[in-house]
Formats: C-alpha cells, structure tokens, sequence
C-alpha cells in the first residue's frame, strides 16, 4: 500500500521535514527506469517571469539529505548551523513561457521538485539538515514568492510522482509519466479557470476567507490548507470540532467497520466509542487499538491522536479514521473507507478546502491533505518502469481556450479530447495521443504552410514517410517533408494528402491516452476533428 511519511528524522524546531508518496514493497522490485530519469518541466502558465527549479530531498541509498543538479548529480547538504545560515545557490534556470526544461532526477532519491516563479526561493541549513520554505508563516523568507511543489520517490520499484496541495494551492500543476511503452499517465490538471475557481470557491466559504493569501500587488500567491490557514491564526481552530464529536459519538451505538487493505478484504475491524475513545478490535475479538476523540488540527494533519505509524495495524486504521473525517463520511458510512465520491464533504462543517480544490481537478484527484490517497483518490503517477516524467505549470486563467501564443487545440469529433503531445515531451518520435483539453502547450497547435506545428519547432508527422494504413502519427522537428503535410477539411477530415489517408484514432478508441495512425478515410466519427 502507499503511505505518506517522514523521510528524514528530526530536524530543528525550524525545519520542515519533506513528505512523499511511496511504496512499501515486500520484495524485489521486477522492472526500473534508467539510472537518472528525465523530468520535463513545460511553462503554460501564460506568465512572463523568469522560472527556477529545485530538486532535493534524500538519498534513498545513504539516508543523507541533499539535492540534486540539472543533469542528475546527488550533493548532500554540509555547513549547516544553529541558527540556520543560508544553503547554496541550487536554482536550476526553468523554462520561459510556453517553453520546456529538463533535468534528470537519479534513481534512488525522495524528495520535491519546487518551482517558482519571478524570484528565487531561500533555503536555509541547521546541522541536521534543509530548512523547508514555510509560507504560512508570515515571517518565513519565503512568504511573498509564488511558488509550489510536487513530491516524488524514484527507486528500484519505480517513480511515483504527485501534484501535492497538502499545506496549500498555489501554481496549477500537472504531473505525468511516460512508460517504456510510451503510454504517458497524467494527474492534477485543472477544469478551465480552475485556479480562479478554487479561489474563489474558498474565499466565499464563511470562516475561510484568511486562508487566501495574496501579494501586496494582489496577485494570489497561495490557498492555506486549513491546518496552515488555522495554525496562523486565520481561521477558527475548532472549525470542525462539531463534526468530529457527532462523528466519534454515533459510534457509542453501532459499529464501525474498517477493512484498510483493498486487496485483502478479508482483513476487518471493528470499532466502538466509550466516552471519548475509540477502540478496535480484530476478528477474534482482541483488542489491536485505540484512539482518543481528536481536535480539528489532529483531522488536518492526520496527527496527533490519529498518528499513523508505519505498521501493518494501528497506522492503515489511523490512515482510514483520518480519511473518513476529512471527507466528512465518518459517523453515516459505516464501513471504512467509503470510496464513493458522492458520499464526501456532505457533513456541517466539512473540509471545503478539499471539497473545493477537488472539484476542480479534470479527473477529481488531489491530495488536499496527508491521507487522501485512500481510496486511490490522490493526484498520483506511478509506472514501475518509466522512461520519462514531466511537470506542466498550468495557464493561471482560461485554461480551457488555446495559449495566447496564438496556437489552436485540434478536437475529435468522437470524444472531445484533444490532439496532445504525451508529458509535453516534443522529443523526435514521440507518439501524439488523445487526452481531456487542458490548455496546456502540448495540446496547441499553428496551422502554418501545410503543416501542425507545435511551440517547440516539431511538427505532426507520419512515421518514417509512410504512407499505409496503420501508419503511426508523431512529432518530429519540422523539415518540409511530404510527411508533415495534413489538410483539415470542411468536412472535419486531417488529411495527409502524400498518403491520401486520414488521421485516425486507432480502434475508435475514447480514452484518454488513443494513439494515432493513417487509415483510410471513411467518414466516421474517429476520423472527424475541428479546431477549438
């Protein structure tokens, strides 16, 4: 199962640990990516500053926390001191506007990937290590830069890569992951206007208003979770409170069954309420744990009285009660976890931040706090053999219309989704697909002199020249070929007139992730497009 934990031990009181999605696996991994994986960053956010990217975190082999450079070397950390004093200059220049960068990440390393926008972060070191940015704390060095993270572990078993709002909602990001089979998997795209909706969404809450931080200029620089947002005083401690005891007490009544492992379903217990502990026991009757009645910070940082350790019993039970109360289900779903959505944030008060940032996510995933990957609800990538990953910063309005570059989206008639590039990797031979519009570079297209060009100089291309049917469609770098030629018709057909065949989704596929080749032209719904 996946679980969400410290990666590195005590730091200062200063310091913040990073937390990352990963795999407790219980044997030798079948399958790896390459010894340094190459991570794409492409800038959609139809913003003019100047991007700069980190990657640190832990060896995974050596316990040292450190980071690593553009091309994928690992530096741990050294000369830290009480107080902290400044860490090295680690800025990685990232992509300007409608632009990529890549850098490699080395197997072996958990961590973050921060990015920011206009300024650099500040990161400082004590003798056990990095001081994380804290930005809700307005005395952080941090505080006034836009900027945000995702989290990741690369290993033996693989990558597994998250868009994290855990502490806030800040830069609209999406993740990806491209297998050895070139199928690319993506999470954490924004509906249109997402980010504009998320902060408005919030900031009309009653109570939640504080949350929103912005710049002296009025731009937003990020959404507190609650636990942050409360923490700095800006939003009531107890919020949740009511909740959490109607919750705890309809337990005093009835029971409450947990069964915390999706593939073992056999694997039951069963809660009850006395007074203001809650007590399980297993299927023999044994008591395995117990929990005192937790305060509405313990629900935000699935903390405290809900602390989850890395155990098989007492930490899958914390995970799942802490679940339950965040989405607002405990106390009226009694079996544990419930995994259907409609069941969530019903409850009076509930956790609108996550309410909010989910509902305008494209596929409905997010990881708004510690443990919302039970269920499977988190905005996570895996592959246990990837050969690329990527990060796409989002438009920060619109979202669902073309970059301001000037570009179009190119749309199936069968499905709605759009013409993309997989990870926003224009790399020479990468397999264009279908996937949910997004507004994203990888996704817009110039119709110019015959040709589909993308943003960075590729074109939309048929295989080696071919021109039979099955003929597989790519970008290749633009070279006048006949093989870059393509005429959208009046009747919604993409020809490539060398061939005299259309583009095709192979298989009336409508999915995300379709692939493309030539057929020929029949008329049908999967060979019908139109630009939007």
């Amino acid at each position: 199962m996946r679980t969400r934990r410290r990666l590195v031990g005590a730091l200062s009181a200063l310091a913040v640990a990073v937390t990352t999605a990963i795999v407790v696996s219980g044997g030798p991994a079948s399958a790896a990516g390459p010894d340094k994986l190459p991570l794409t960053i492409t800038n959609s956010s139809g913003r003019g500053e100047a991007v700069y990217v980190y990657v640190i975190g832990v060896n995974l082999n050596t316990g040292r926390l450190g980071y690593a450079n553009a091309a994928g070397s690992f530096t741990s950390w050294t000369g830290g001191a009480n107080p902290p004093v400044a860490a090295p200059d680690i800025a990685i220049s990232g992509p300007g506007n409608g632009s990529t960068t890549t850098v490699q990440v080395p197997r072996g390393m958990s961590g973050r990937v921060y990015f920011s926008l206009g300024e650099k972060l500040k990161f400082f070191l004590t003798p056990d290590g990095l001081v994380q940015p804290a930005p809700w704390a307005p005395g952080d060095a941090n505080y006034g830069v836009l900027f945000d993270w995702s989290e990741f572990t690369y290993n033996d078993a693989g990558l597994w890569l998250n868009s994290s709002q855990v502490d806030m909602f800040a830069v609209p990001h999406t993740v990806t992951v491209t297998a050895g089979d070139g199928t690319v998997r993506r999470s954490g795209a924004l509906v249109p206007d997402g980010r504009t909706k998320t902060i408005n969404g919030i900031a009309a809450q009653s109570g939640w208003g504080g949350s929103v931080i912005k710049r002296a200029d009025g731009t937003v620089l990020r959404v507190l979770a609650p636990g942050k947002a409360a923490g700095a005083g800006l939003m009531n401690a107890a919020y949740l409170d009511p909740y959490i005891t109607s919750a705890w007490n309809a337990y005093a009544s009835k029971t409450l069954t947990v069964i915390p492992f999706g593939d073992q379903p056999n694997v039951k217990y069963y809660g009850r309420t006395a007074g203001n502990t809650m007590t399980f026991t297993n299927a023999s009757g044994q008591q395995v744990a117990s929990f005192s009645k937790p305060s509405s910070a313990n629900v935000w940082g699935c903390d405290g009285s809900l602390g989850a350790p890395n155990d098989t019993v007492v930490g899958p039970i914390a995970r799942t009660l802490c679940a339950a109360l965040n989405r607002g289900t405990l106390g009226t779903v009694d079996t544990q976890p419930s995994t259907n959505a409609g069941d969530f944030y019903r409850s009076n008060p509930t956790n609108q931040y996550a309410k909010i940032v989910h509902q305008n996510m494209a596929d409905g995933k997010a990881y708004a706090f510690a443990f919302d990957d039970v269920g499977n609800f988190e905005s996570l990538v895996n592959d246990g053999s990837p050969r690329a990953a990527g990060l796409i910063i989002q438009p920060f309005t619109g979202g669902g219309t073309p970059p301001s570059s000037g570009g179009s989206r190119v749309i199936s008639n069968l499905n709605g989704r759009c013409l993309d590039v997989p990870g926003a990797n224009f790399t020479d031979g990468v397999r264009v697909q279908m996937w949910g519009c997004n507004g994203t570079g990888a996704q817009s297209w110039e119709f110019t002199g015959g040709t589909l060009r993308t943003q960075n100089n590729t074109c939309l291309d048929v295989s080696g020249g071919k021109t039979a049917n099955n003929s597989v469609i790519q970008v290749w770098t633009c070279n006048g070929t006949a093989a870059q030629q393509f005429v959208l018709s009046a009747a919604g057909d993409l020809v490539n007139p060398q061939a005299n065949r259309c583009v095709d989704i192979a298989g009336w596929n409508a999915a995300e992730g379709a692939q493309l080749i030539l057929w020929d032209c029949h008329g049908g719904a999967n060979q019908k497009w139109h630009k939007g």
